[in-house]
C-alpha cells in the first residue's frame, strides 16, 4: 500500500505543473468533448506506464553498484544545479500561446496522446532518480511486485491529474496562465530542491 501511494504521489508531483500533455488534454475536452479527451489521456498514460517501468528497471540494474549510483548523483547534481541557475536567473519568461485543436476522431486523439507522451523524456530520468532515492531511504525495493505496484501508482496518479485538468480546466484556466508565465521559477525551485536532496545523498555516501 505504501509503495502504491509513493508511486501515486510521485506522479502527481511530476505531472501537476501545467505542461503540453495535460493542457492539451484539457483543450481537447473543451473543443471535442469528454470522450476524445479521455482517449487522449489513455494514450498518454499507456506510454507513461512503460516509461516508468523501464526507468525503474534501469534504476534496479545500477542500484547494485553504489559507486555508479553515486557517480550518477554527482552528474545529476551538476545538471540540476545548472538547470536551477538557468531557470531562476537566466531564462526569459515563456510566452503563452493558445493551442489550436482541430476536430478529430477518438482514434487519432489516442495516438496523439501516445505521441506527445513519448516525446516527453522527463519521466525516465525522473523515475530513475526517485526510485533510487526512495530505495536509499528503504521506502522502496526493486523486487518485481514492488515495481509493478509503484508503476500502478504512477498510472493512477497520472490519470487523476489528467482528469483534474479535463474536469476543472475552465475554473483554473486563469491560474494556469499565471503558472505558465511563472513556469521557469517553478521548475527552478523543483530542480533546486532535487539538487539539495542529491547533494545530501552524495555527502551521506562519502560519510558512510
Amino acid at each position: 500500500m505504501t509503495t502504491l501511494l509513493l508511486g501515486f504521489l510521485t506522479a502527481v508531483i511530476g505531472i501537476i505543473p501545467p505542461g503540453l500533455i495535460n493542457m492539451t488534454a484539457a483543450k481537447v475536452n473543451l473543443k471535442e468533448g469528454l470522450r476524445n479527451s479521455l482517449w487522449f489521456t489513455l494514450g498518454a498514460v499507456i506510454v507513461i506506464f512503460f516509461q516508468a517501468y523501464l526507468a525503474i528497471i534501469f534504476a534496479r540494474v545500477i542500484n547494485i553498484r553504489p559507486d555508479i549510483v553515486n557517480l550518477l548523483r554527482e552528474v545529476g547534481f551538476g545538471i540540476f544545479g545548472a538547470l536551477t541557475v538557468y531557470f531562476l536567473w537566466i531564462a526569459k519568461k515563456p510566452k503563452i500561446k493558445k493551442a489550436k485543436i482541430k476536430q478529430s476522431s477518438k482514434k487519432k486523439r489516442f495516438f496523439l496522446g501516445m505521441l506527445l507522451s513519448a516525446l516527453n523524456f522527463f519521466p525516465i530520468p525522473y523515475y530513475v532518480f526517485v526510485s533510487i532515492t526512495l530505495s536509499s531511504y528503504r521506502l522502496f525495493s526493486f523486487d518485481t511486485p514492488s515495481v509493478f505496484t509503484f508503476v500502478s501508482g504512477v498510472v493512477l496518479g497520472s490519470s487523476l491529474v489528467f482528469y483534474f485538468y479535463i474536469t476543472f480546466f475552465k475554473k483554473i484556466e486563469s491560474k494556469a496562465d499565471y503558472l505558465l508565465r511563472n513556469m521557469n521559477k517553478i521548475i527552478g525551485c523543483i530542480t533546486g530542491l532535487i539538487s539539495l536532496i542529491t547533494l545530501f545523498n552524495i555527502i551521506k555516501f562519502y560519510l558512510d
